[in-house]
């Protein structure tokens, strides 16, 4: 059982006029003002999709904003000689932790939004577990009291997990700590810490590895080191040749030239000292640090301007050009029917014998049985001997014969 559905239309794309209405002397003006319109909307979907190409481009390339992380420090503390009940003797439960000296270390962060910010515009912000690469608690306690678990660290996960607000760090004991914690922030673009001495040549402590590249080119620029002859080739001057050893460049080594002199930059450091034997202040103790995002809302305000497009206005604009299509099949069929009619009632013989050599023509064509040129005999099968061993080529023999020989007696 065949279920494969109607064959589908081909869609009509021509617009173009016949010639012989453009050169019409009744149709020339509104012929010539069509033209101009279709030259028009030529060059306005060039243009439309240049500029879309564009910004697509700068989306890619869209500059990161410097954003305000605010980290929040506090713990809490359970078990306690302070929390234990004044009488009785406290009760300890190694299973369930009960009874047993212990304190949790907060550590929590969020992006603050941008002052001034309309509501309508405000976008979701990364949580703070996007925002770390790497994080590593130390704990500065007597090692010999708690030999093991004196340092916590946590890596970025390299499967898809749950974006959290933050991490609790739990620990066993009574004796005041001096906590250290050191964060590697996740900046995006990943940020770089610069060679010292490519930094003292660029001005540039830390930035994206494209905008080094970026400052490199612009310092070749300014310096007029790009070569005269070959534009492909950088010639150094005394504080590039000290920092790259070689008297000429290209400029498809820069991006790994730069890559040599790119560090990963230093952590985020914060001290948190934590005190059991007292109870936890009221309030975190929060730190402000700098991360950079990239900016969401010059993306989002891009895209819903050209490339999330109402889709009932392109519908409408495809219908319209369907129905352009439509006319202009319409005007050629009429254009072939005119030429057809005309010519008939100018030389109707001739016109006949003409139109019928060419639909014999098309149909051995189509049937695949050659080209005869109107004649009952193909010139293909006259190139072959068995065509002349048929049973009928005899008595066609004996037929052309005798015409001849009736030719001659009369």
């Amino acid at each position: 059982m065949d279920t494969r559905g109607p064959p589908k239309q081909r869609k009509l794309t021509d617009k173009e006029l016949p010639n012989s209405l453009k050169h019409h002397e009744t149709f020339a003006g509104e012929a010539q003002m069509y033209q101009e319109l279709l030259e028009m909307e030529r060059k306005l979907d060039w243009t439309m999709m240049r500029k879309k190409v564009e910004i697509e481009d700068a989306l890619t390339r869209v500059q990161p904003v410097p954003r305000t992380l605010r980290i929040f420090l506090s713990h809490t503390v359970s078990g306690q000689v302070w929390q234990q009940p004044e009488t009785g003797d406290p009760t300890h439960n190694f299973d369930t932790g009960q009874g047993i000296p212990a304190w949790q270390l907060k550590i929590e962060g969020r992006v603050l939004e941008l002052p001034g910010q309309r509501p309508k515009d405000r976008l979701p912000l990364p949580k703070f577990s996007q925002l770390v690469k790497r994080m590593a608690v130390e704990i500065d306690r007597n090692p010999g009291a708690y030999p093991d678990g004196n340092v916590a660290e946590w890596p970025r996960a390299q499967t898809q997990t749950s974006p959290m607000d933050g991490f609790t760090l739990r620990k066993t004991g009574d004796a005041p700590a001096r906590i250290r914690i050191i964060l590697y922030l996740n900046h995006q673009p990943s940020q770089y810490k610069l060679h010292p001495d490519l930094a003292n040549l660029l001005c540039l402590k830390e930035d994206s590895r494209i905008n080094v590249i970026h400052a490199l080119w612009n310092y070749i620029k300014i310096n007029s080191l790009q070569d005269k002859v070959d534009r492909r080739t950088v010639r150094t001057n005394d504080e590039l040749r000290t920092l790259l050893g070689a008297e000429t460049v290209y400029f498809t080594q820069l991006p790994e030239i730069v890559n040599r002199f790119l560090m990963p930059p230093d952590p985020i450091v914060l001290h948190y000292m934590l005190n059991p034997a007292t109870a936890p202040p009221e309030r975190p103790i929060a730190w402000d640090v700098e991360v950079k995002l990239e900016d969401l809302s010059l993306k989002h305000r891009m895209k819903s301007v050209t490339l999330d497009a109402n889709q009932a206005t392109l519908k409408t604009l495809g219908d319209i050009d369907d129905e352009i299509a439509v006319h202009i099949q319409s005007l050629h069929n009429s254009v072939n029917k005119s030429t057809f009619l005309r010519s008939f009632s100018q030389e109707p013989a001739e016109f006949i014998q003409t139109w019928l050599a060419s639909q014999s023509r098309d149909l051995e064509t189509v049937l695949g049985s050659g080209i005869s040129d109107g004649a009952t005999i193909r010139l293909e099968d006259l190139k072959r001997s068995e065509f002349f061993k048929l049973p009928w080529v005899e008595e066609a023999v004996a037929i052309q014969h005798g015409f001849e020989l009736s030719q001659k007696n009369s």
